[in-house]
């Protein structure tokens, strides 16, 4: 392998032809040209089938990588394929915005140019640096709905309405899509890692400046990788507190209907007992017996409403 220094490539030589000495990035759908690279070079991305696997000539080392295009996160599936002269990429048809990085960070460094391990560092690089882009939009999406549940924990929204448990759906539907984009995110930076450390351990003919540029990386990997991990366990916690909220929510409904249950209940009683239609009912023929009936009913409700308020429960 071509050891990397500054001579390796000029600055001003940098262009597709350069980066086409070492790296050839191979369209997923374009099966013409995997035949020819199959058949001149052995590389062979059907039989690898996106696992780790090591041949006489090329190792391979699939990569789900996430990043953010526009409001959305998209996610894809790279395979590098590792040789002595060449790195092959495996990647969608359309454009892949995350290699602009990678490609912007060889032409401020061309030497990595000088390599397929200079490349595929700058690569990996470059994908890690998307990840920590996709963490940054997880945490500022947290960062709002945390505002929203507080707000919720409190009982009334920004125009005083009382918040209920229907004005939480939309809260809770984001708070599970941010756990899914850190979660799947934390999956690509194990495997970043695991390319890292391959692409490290593949040549004992590293240059002594590529060898510290790969240990930044793997550092860098696994500081995204505990960025997610804090973010992941803010989900939690936040998820946590929404069901708390929605727990005291239901048990206050619940309180509500028991109350009134047993504030109505001896009235209906009185009431029921007086619609029995009996034949004689001596109650009917008192002078005070409607307001005497009344005051029962009455009496009956405060009752059970003086007990419940006697026990905090109307808190």
């Amino acid at each position: 392998m071509p050891a990397l220094s500054s001579a390796a490539v000029p600055a001003d030589r940098f262009d597709t032809e350069v980066l086409q000495q070492h790296w050839i990035p191979l369209a997923a759908g374009d099966t013409d040209t995997a035949a020819v690279l199959r058949e001149r070079l052995g590389v062979d991305f059907a039989a690898a089938r996106n696992r780790v696997w090591e041949t006489d000539n090329f190792l391979y080392l699939p990569v789900v990588a996430n990043y953010k295009r526009g409001d959305a996160i998209e996610r894809e599936t790279i395979v590098f394929a590792l040789g002595s002269e060449f790195l092959v990429t495996l990647q969608p048809d359309e454009h892949f915005v995350p290699f602009d990085k990678a490609i912007a960070k060889m032409r401020r460094n061309p030497a990595l140019t000088g390599s397929a391990h200079g490349v595929m560092y700058a690569l990996l690089w470059a994908l890690n640096e998307a990840s920590e882009r996709v963490i940054y939009y997880a945490s500022d999406a947290l960062e709002a709905m945390n505002d929203e549940i507080e707000m919720a924990t409190n009982g009334y929204d920004q125009r005083g309405r009382e918040i209920g448990v229907a004005d939480m759906r939309g809260t809770m539907s984001r708070m599970n899509a941010a756990e899914e984009i850190v979660s799947r995110t934390q999956e690509t930076q194990l495997q970043l890692a695991r390319a890292a450390r391959h692409l490290m351990a593949d040549s004992t003919v590293h240059s002594a400046e590529l060898e510290s540029l790969l240990a930044i990386l793997i550092a860098d990997i696994d500081g995204v990788k505990q960025h997610a991990g804090f973010e992941h366990d803010k989900v939690r916690y936040l998820q946590q507190s929404v069901m708390t909220w929605l727990d005291v929510k239901q048990n206050q409904i619940v309180k509500v209907f028991t109350i009134i249950t047993a504030v109505f209940l001896p009235p209906t009683l009185i009431a029921t007992f007086y619609g029995m239609n009996f034949t004689w009912m001596p109650e009917l023929e008192w002078q005070h017996g409607f307001v005497a009936t009344t005051c029962m009913t009455l009496v009956a409700a405060v009752i059970p409403l003086a007990y419940i308020k006697r026990k905090g429960w109307l808190r």
